[in-house]
């Protein structure tokens, strides 16, 4: 386990916020869900998608959890096609407006 200001072992530090994920998700999604509250499945810890770490440089994004540093979300688009890996997240709490 890592500490919130530590990336994992091995992890580049370079990263953005969740909200380099708006557009992406905006593609696949019809609601906002960087607005929307997730909860880490390895530690816990609840917060905004907005929040999580998102590192840029595989062949897709990968949101890693603030707290503990395990991969939350992978999304990987190519021309047709968009693959949504959420097993790091137990629950997504979506505000739909009214």
């Amino acid at each position: 386990m890592t500490s919130q200001n530590e990336a994992p072992a091995g992890v580049d530090e370079t990263h953005v916020d969740g909200n380099a994920l708006a557009g992406p998700l905006a593609e696949i999604f019809s609601v906002d869900l960087t607005a929307a509250t997730s909860r880490c499945a390895h530690c816990g810890r609840t917060g905004p998608v907005a929040g999580l770490r998102v590192y840029t440089q595989a062949p897709g994004l990968v949101a890693r959890c603030q707290g503990c540093g395990e991969v939350m979300i992978r999304l990987v688009s190519t021309v047709g096609t968009s693959w949504l890996d959420m097993r790091g997240v137990t629950v997504l709490s979506i505000p739909m407006g009214d």
